[in-house]
Parts: structure tokens; sequence; C-alpha cells
């Protein structure tokens, strides 16, 4: 018995000194949970300032641009008596009584600081004012019109949603991205041109569908299958692009080898790849209210867009301030939900840093394609270009092709394969500087999403029309203005998508090691985050150029971008739309131009050019950036 008490005696000694260290290491526990708690509570504050920064950005940013239309008769130079007495009676002499009569009754004698604060004190009491033309409360009719483009944006949504999931199809049950020709042709298809085309040949050929007006779902077909085509074909895009780089993770691997359906794997790739699709699915939403104003306009159909231009024309400030308030709150809106159904998507992956993003995996693509696609538009504007756009010949007036006019002659008789070719260079080259200077904001403020979301927001809610009145109204209407106001407006998305993949690089292991061994966030930042992040926004921004050419085609189409005679692209849409159905080949030469653009870009956008793909993502067990997947 001696011998095992004395070893008890031992154990039981030794025990003492363990109980010590153990009651240290809870000692030490009791501070490490201070700290954390401490941690927990510092982080409420900063979470309420981050909130209460973005709110401020919004609020700040929705004051200053109700304030910029509320001074846009000043800002414009123009006597806004003047242009009432236009709006209201054309025939009208503009005598000093009658333009002081309509000073006096609409208190424009106040200045107009004095009649935007006017309009300020009756908004706090949910009063939007009156029509300076109609005479009529301004909140019941932007209300009748925000409802009818809400539900034409729903109808459209619909359209996109089938639309972008058969051209997403492909790349989804390959698993592989695929060039993305025809999303990017059907994504630079004019709004405006598509509506004419169904208009004439489903109206008024087949008289399947009514052409006008808004009275019952039979009216809103046409409108919403010519915004939702294109809408979709990006939506698409972005999928086809997002989800691939999703299905070679390591995860996705597990399931295959633990005998997962495809299907399954599919659904959990794309719930994977949703976070960063997230935003450019608000933005495209959004886009389908303030962006429809060509569409209303060609179906007269009495949507907020269509009202706001309107009031635009007619310096109605009040309706204009009160369409332009509800486009701004719907952006807003749509934005905020967007936000919350990707933080409700991600979950705690950013604060547990488990994210383990795939590579960029640019898709081979044959360099025959691109190098025919560039030879057969460089030989059509080559030709162009050594003909003569002005050469009136009237006996030729909407002559089908021809020898002497291979795509037919215009309205007035001149050459349209000469017209395309010299608008070539202000089309495309102005949509290329807008597209690098949009793109370079979008990485400056990609990296700034608090302070610049609700900005972006704001942005993206208005449509380049309404920005476009706004700075033709300074500056006059001309290609510079055009080109001003779609670069203000063409931002939002790209910006999206960069501070997307910048938030899931930052929160990756592999950052997370570097900020471990060291590295400082300035390295971090301009060694790892800025090359994974700028190669997809670049791409993105290649892919947007078409729709960039698009743009300013529309305020060329309103007058408000390069004026006649210029051979610019959009107004040789909008001289030819009214006679798309004698001379089809004048009015869809423009448009199949635009069309290649985008099949060219989709192309040059995703071929490698070495022929090899360069991973920007650590292989398992090698150090190296962690890029995000391109959406």
């Amino acid at each position: 018995m001696t011998a095992p008490t004395s070893r008890r005696a031992t154990i039981l000694a030794g025990a003492v000194p363990a109980r010590r260290r153990v009651a240290t290491v809870l000692a030490g526990v009791v501070p490490a949970h201070r700290r954390v708690a401490t941690a927990l509570a510092g982080a409420v504050p900063a979470r309420r300032r981050a909130v209460l920064a973005a709110v401020t950005v919004r609020g700040v940013a929705l004051t200053g641009l109700v304030a910029v239309v509320g001074l846009l008769p000043w800002l414009s130079g123009k006597d806004p008596a003047l242009g009432l007495l236009r709006a209201r009676s054309a025939e009208q002499e503009p005598t000093p009584e009658a333009l002081a009569a309509i000073r006096a009754d609409l208190g424009l004698d106040a200045g107009p600081w004095g009649l935007l604060g006017d309009w300020g004190a009756g908004l706090l009491r949910g009063d939007l004012g009156v029509s300076w033309v109609s005479g009529t409360d301004v909140l019941p009719t932007v209300a009748a019109g925000l409802g009818v483009s809400v539900t034409l944006m729903g109808a459209a949504l619909g359209v996109a949603l089938v639309v972008g999931s058969l051209l997403a199809a492909p790349a989804l049950v390959r698993g592989r991205p695929t060039a993305g020709a025809v999303a990017a042709a059907l994504a630079s298809l004019p709004e405006f041109l598509l509506s004419l085309v169904l208009l004439v040949v489903a109206g008024v050929w087949l008289g399947l569908l009514p052409t006008s007006g808004w009275a019952g779902p039979a009216h809103l077909v046409l409108p919403a299958v010519a915004l939702g085509v294109p809408a979709g074909a990006l939506l698409g895009r972005l999928v086809a692009d997002a989800v691939p780089p999703v299905l070679e993770e390591a995860w996705a691997e597990l399931w295959r080898g633990a005998g997962t359906s495809r299907a399954r794997i599919t659904r959990a790739a794309l719930r994977r790849a949703l976070p960063s699709l997230v935003p450019q699915i608000g933005l495209v939403v959004v886009g389908l209210t303030g962006g429809a104003v060509a569409v209303e306009t060609v179906f007269a159909v009495p949507g907020i867009g269509r009202t706001a231009l309107g009031a635009a024309k007619a310096q109605d400030l009040p309706l204009l301030q009160g369409c332009v308030l509800a486009l701004l709150l719907l952006g807003l809106l749509v934005g905020g939900a967007a936000s919350l159904v990707r933080r409700r998507l991600l979950g705690p992956a950013l604060r547990e840093a488990g994210l383990s993003l795939p590579p960029p995996r640019p898709t081979r693509v044959s360099a025959a394609v691109p190098l025919l696609l560039a030879t057969v538009l460089a030989g059509v504007i080559g030709w162009g270009l050594l003909r003569d756009p002005y050469a009136v010949d009237v006996a030729s007036r909407l002559a089908g092709p021809s020898a002497t006019h291979p795509l037919g002659a215009d309205a007035l008789g001149r050459d349209v394969l000469a017209r395309l070719g010299h608008g070539a260079a202000s089309t495309v080259g102005t949509a290329a500087a807008v597209t690098a200077l949009s793109c370079l904001v979008a990485l400056v403020l990609g990296f700034l999403p608090g302070a610049t979301a609700g900005l972006a927001d704001i942005a993206n809610a208005l449509p380049p029309v309404i920005v476009g009145l706004l700075v033709a109204a300074v500056t006059g209407p001309g290609a510079g203005a055009a080109a001003l106001a779609v670069t203000l407006v063409s931002w939002p998305p790209l910006a999206a998508h960069a501070a997307a993949l910048a938030q899931e690089v930052r929160a990756s292991r592999f950052l997370q090691a570097q900020r471990a061994l060291g590295a400082g966030p300035l390295w971090i930042v301009t060694r790892h985050v800025l090359p994974s992040v700028a190669g997809p926004v670049a791409r993105h921004a290649v892919l947007r150029l078409p729709g960039v050419a698009l743009a300013l085609a529309s305020l060329g189409f309103l007058g408000l971008g390069a004026q006649p005679p210029s051979p610019e692209w959009g107004l040789l849409l909008d001289e030819s739309a009214d006679y798309v159905e004698r001379a089809p080949v004048a009015a869809l030469a423009p448009a199949a131009a635009l069309a290649m653009l985008a099949a060219l870009a989709v192309r040059l956008s995703h071929a490698s050019p070495t022929g090899r793909i360069r991973r920007t993502a650590p292989v398992p067990g090698k150090a190296g950036p962690v890029a995000a997947p391109r959406s």
C-alpha cells in the first residue's frame, strides 16, 4: 500500500500546479471575453455610423438633385414664363403683360429659391403642388404614371427572366462560360427600334395586338417585350459568366464525388453566385422603369418616364419635380432591397472570412470569330467613308439597296452606307471614351461602397433622358452634353460590381493571412485587391460599350445629342424610325452595326490573348491573390 499511496500523493502534488495553470488560463479568459464584448459594443456604433452615412448621402444627393430640377429654367437662362405661355397657348403673343400675369399667377416673382422653398414646404405636407400647364394636382398624376410604369416593369421583368434563363441555360448545363455573342446582340438592340419593329409587324401587319394606349393586358405585351428582351439578354450574360467558375470550386468537386445530382449542384452554384449578381439585377429592375421613356413614347403609354419628358419640355416644374422624386424614391427602394437580399444571401460569410472565390476564367475563343466580325464592320465603315454622306439625291428617296446605294437611301435621298461609315467615329469613339471614364470612376468609387451606395442608387434611378435635359439646359444640346449625361448615369452598375468583388476579395482567407503576416492596407489593395477587381470590371465595361452607344443614340433620337445633319448613328435611327415599314434596310443598318459591335465586344472581352487562361487566384497550397467570380 505504501507505493500506491506515494504515487497518489505525487499525482495530487502535481495536480496543484495544474489547477493553478487552469485557474490562470480561466482568469485570462475573462478579460478576453471582456475584450470581445467591448469590440462588439464598439461595432454597434460603427454600424450605426455606416447606416447614418449612407442615409445622409442619399438625402443630400436627393435634395440636391431635386433642387437642380427646380432651378432648371434659370440654369438654362430662359424665361420660364415664356416657356409656359408657349406650352399653354402657342398662338398667344408673348407680350410683357401676358408674361407678367403668368409670373404673378405662379409666384415666379419670388425667384427660384423662394419658389423652391415653397415647393419643399408643401412636400412636407404631402403636397406636390399644382401643374403649371394643366392646373391639376401633381400627386395623382405622378401616382398614376408610377403605377403604370411599375406594372410595365413587372411584365418586362418577367420577359427578361425568361429570356435570361434561355440564354444562360447552355452555360449552366455545360458548366463553362459561352462566348455570348447572341446575348450581346440582343442586349444591344435599341428599345425604341425594337418597339417600332414590334409595332409594325405584330400590330400593323398581323393585327395581333394593340399598338398604342393603356386599356388592358393586351396593351402590355408589346412594350414589355421591347423592354424585356435587351434586359434579359444582359441578365443571361451575367449569369452565364458568374456560375461556371463557381462550379470549379472544391465543394462542387466533393458534391460530384458524393453522387449529388447535377441539378442540385447547379442550383447551389447559382445561389453562391447570386450575391455578386443581386446589385446588377437591382440596377436592371430600376432601369426598366426609369429607362422606358422611348418605349412609352412609341406605344403612347402614360408612364412616369413619358410624363417626366413631357413636363421637362413644357418646363412644368412641379410635375417634373414630382416625377423625378418618384423615380429617385423607387431607385432607393429597389437599391435598399437589393442590399438586404445580398446581405441575407451572404449570411456570416463575410464576417467569418469563409469565402473561397474562384478565379476568373476567360473563354477560349477562336481568333477567326472576332477577326471576321472586325473585318466586316471595318469593311462596311471603310466603304462608307469613301462616299459622300451629305449628297442629296431626291429621285432616290427611301430607295432600297442597289448598286448606287448598297444600303439604300434615307428620306432625303442621302446614301445610308455613307452616313453609317462617317457616323462610326463619333458614335463608337464617344461611346469608348464614356465607357473608359465610367470604368475609372467605378474603380475609384467601388472601394467606397458605404459612401457611394446611395449616390449610385440615385444615379441609376435617373433616365439618361432626364439627365440629358438637365445637362443640355446648362451647356446646350450637342454631342458633348450627351456624353456627359451618359457618363453621369453609366457608372453605377460598374461601381456595384467593383464593390461586390472588392468586398468578397477582402474577406478571403488568403488576405487574412497577408494581414497576419504584416502586409499593410496599401500593399493589399494595390497588389491583390485591385488586380483581382480591375480585370472583371474592365470586361464588364467592354460589355456595356454597346449599351453606352445606345444611350447616346437615344439622346440623339430625342434631339439632346448630336444635331442634324450629323451622321451619328442615333440620328440615323431617329431619321429612319418613321419609315421603317417602307425602307427597313435603312432603319436596320445602324441597329445591325450596333449588334455587330456588341458581338465583337463580347468576343474580345472573353478571349484569352495568349491562348492560355491566366490564373489570378491561388491554387491550393500555393500563394497568390484571390480573384472574384465575374458577373
